[in-house]
């Protein structure tokens, strides 16, 4: 059948029930990551780790995908309704051949999506467009999929969220997180089944947001990275007295935090404070920034005598460099902790634990704390629409040029450094748009140099998007 293949995304498949993707279209999906599995694993019988969230027409889709998997030969280890991490987990821990999650994230109610992964030794991989994503669209295209052999099995597995709480208890102690309350939403999304069962292992007040699973997302779309999204949390948390309050997004890969006086955590300050924390019990190690802001990280790595290296943007792409470059973690500022123990993958569950050990610890609010590790002031992402009239690469030309007795980095976009304060142009991975981020030693430095590259862009005729 002809498949919507917009639906293929840079790291994932997301696409709207059941107009672009319904069961018939989730067969032939299947079918093809199946033979795509077949040829890079050169095995028939491959393990697949198939998980699922909760939306409303996530166990219609999950039922199909297993069935087929069965069909093609695959050993279907089933593990239910779970968060994306804890299909991570399963993959690595258990020695697992592949991974599929049935999620779209922080989308809308009306989208559902795949996450596909591949073991490889100790390390996760994530099938993206650069990733084998275009060899699944090819088989589907060209109909080259696997033989139905009716030859494979499929198992429950129920103890994933178990012995992946037990290990993150292992690396951070119930007893070091004691006495603090927290407020949680997890907007009625899959957030809800590790915290809810890890608050019921720690000696912590748990004050529960939106605590209901609903794929209708009744409260607000799963999507921290939209403050719209946080309002309520941070009147809550100061309503509640809590010490913080934590968003996590649909499918808990990403947490967004809220300080004591419900002011919103930049992540990178997050990312900050665990590296603090992994360096002192790990001396020497490499941490990964991601391009848009580096000095907080910078400052704290050098802090504690670790090495420092830098990624582009792309939750799939950073996967892969925490495993190449054998990083110890790598943290995104839309959310995003990456973990080598984990296989290179996110662990939202161990991002809490690293931020509850510290403001236990110290015995000061939050935002305290946050503002002693804060080097490096932040002027949050601003968007802007480029008219087909103009070349995103003459406006990138014209940058260079305006900034050229800066120093360069052309990682991803480009970043341009002064001793006072730095800059990053990129294009989306997943939007039209051009992303700008600034910051520097101070408020004023940041709004000053914000303002002039803001000018430059609309002068050129781009338009900031809300």
């Amino acid at each position: 059948m002809a498949i919507d293949t917009s639906i293929f995304k840079t790291y994932d498949i997301r696409g709207i029930y059941p107009k672009q993707l319904n069961e018939d279209v989730m067969e032939d999906i299947t079918r093809a990551i199946y033979t795509f599995f077949q040829r890079k694993l050169n095995k028939t019988d491959m393990t697949i780790v198939l998980g699922h969230d909760m939306r409303i027409s996530s166990p219609a889709l999950h039922a199909i995908a297993a069935k087929t998997f069965r069909k093609c030969g695959a050993q279907v280890i089933d593990i239910g309704l779970v968060a994306t991490p804890s299909m991570y987990f399963a993959v690595k821990n258990d020695s697992y051949d592949t991974g599929i999650q049935i999620s779209a994230s922080h989308n809308p109610k009306e989208y559902n999506g795949i996450k596909i992964v591949v073991r490889n030794g100790d390390s996760i991989i994530k099938v993206g467009k650069n990733a084998g994503m275009n060899t699944i669209i090819s088989i589907i295209e060209n109909e080259t999929y696997a033989d139905y052999v009716d030859g494979g099995t499929i198992t429950k597995q129920e103890d994933v969220l178990k012995e992946e709480l037990d290990q993150a208890l292992e690396a951070v102690h119930p007893g070091d997180v004691s006495g603090l309350k927290v407020v949680i939403d997890p907007a009625n999304a899959m957030g809800i089944l590790p915290f809810g069962e890890l608050f019921e292992q720690i000696e912590a007040t748990l004050v529960k947001m939106n605590f209901e699973l609903d794929g209708t997302f009744p409260a607000h779309q799963a999507d921290p990275l939209q403050h719209k999204t946080l309002v309520d949390l941070q009147k809550k948390v100061v309503e509640e007295h809590a010490d913080m309050g934590i968003a996590i997004d649909g499918d808990a890969d990403r947490a967004m935090f809220i300080d004591e006086k419900g002011q919103i955590i930049p992540a990178t300050l997050i990312t900050t404070l665990i590296v603090g924390e992994m360096l002192k019990e790990n001396p020497g190690e490499r941490i990964l920034a991601d391009i848009r802001y580096i000095r907080n990280v910078e400052d704290m790595v050098k802090k504690m005598g670790g090495e420092v290296g830098y990624t582009k943007i792309g939750h799939a792409l950073i996967t892969e460099q925490v495993n190449t470059e054998h990083a110890l973690f790598a943290g995104e500022s839309s959310g995003h902790y990456y973990f080598r123990s984990m296989g290179g993958c996110e662990s939202t569950i161990r991002v809490v634990l690293y931020v509850l050990r510290v403001v236990a610890r110290e015995k000061r609010p939050f935002s305290e704390i946050m503002e002693e590790m804060r080097t490096s002031v932040e002027s949050g992402e601003f968007n802007y629409l480029i008219p087909e009239t103009l070349k995103i690469e003459d406006v990138v030309s014209e940058l260079k040029t305006s900034f050229s007795d800066g120093e360069l980095s052309e990682l991803d976009g480009i970043a341009i450094s002064y001793p006072e304060w730095r800059f990053s142009v990129r294009t989306s991975n997943t939007e039209p748009l051009m992303r700008l981020n600034v910051e520097g030693k101070s408020e004023e430095v940041v709004h000053e140099n914000t303002v002039k590259i803001q000018k430059m862009l609309m002068d050129r005729g781009a338009i900031l998007h809300e």
